[in-house]
């Protein structure tokens, strides 16, 4: 597995990759944050020249859009979760329990909080869109503060 890194207006954001697809994006100090030091640091490679002009487009509002492949794995339900998530359009927020409604366990708040927590491709699946059910911002594995920028770069009008 290989890995890159180049500045964002949010910090430093790290790419995981092989040669097919994305594994994961992360900010710089996020929680969940995988030991990059057992991975092979190349910034220079065709998948990540895909990857570094569309993130960097979606920081500056140029795009919203994001077409590169994800090595999407997870358990069955976190699939469902980060699908769900993939399905918020831009510029709009749901709840925790609408994503346990979306994805058949309305019980499950807790376990789509910790599936949402989880989400290795931050920003491209979308995890920030989803808040408390009051409205308030919630965690966030990229830090509150990031995730106020992040939805405030795509138009939300966010609670004091």
């Amino acid at each position: 597995m290989n890995y890159g890194h180049f500045a964002t207006p949010q910090g430093e954001m790290f790419v995981l990759f092989d040669e097919e697809s994305v594994h994961g994006i992360y900010f710089d100090g996020q929680k969940y944050l995988p030991d990059f030091s057992l991975h092979q640091a190349l910034n220079n490679h065709p998948l990540l020249d895909a990857v570094k002009p569309q993130l960097l487009a979606y920081f500056s509002g140029q795009s919203d859009c994001f077409d590169f492949p994800l090595a999407v794995r997870g358990t069955p339900f976190q699939q469902a979760v980060w699908q769900a998530l993939r399905e918020i359009p831009c510029g709009e927020t749901c709840s925790y329990m609408d994503v346990a409604i979306k994805v058949g366990n309305p019980r499950g708040v807790r376990a789509v909080a910790q599936a949402i927590g989880h989400n290795p491709w931050s920003v491209v699946i979308p995890c920030h869109r989803v808040i408390g059910t009051s409205g308030k911002l919630t965690g966030y594995a990229g830090g509150i503060n990031r995730k106020a920028w992040l939805l405030e770069r795509e138009g939300v009008n966010i609670p004091a």
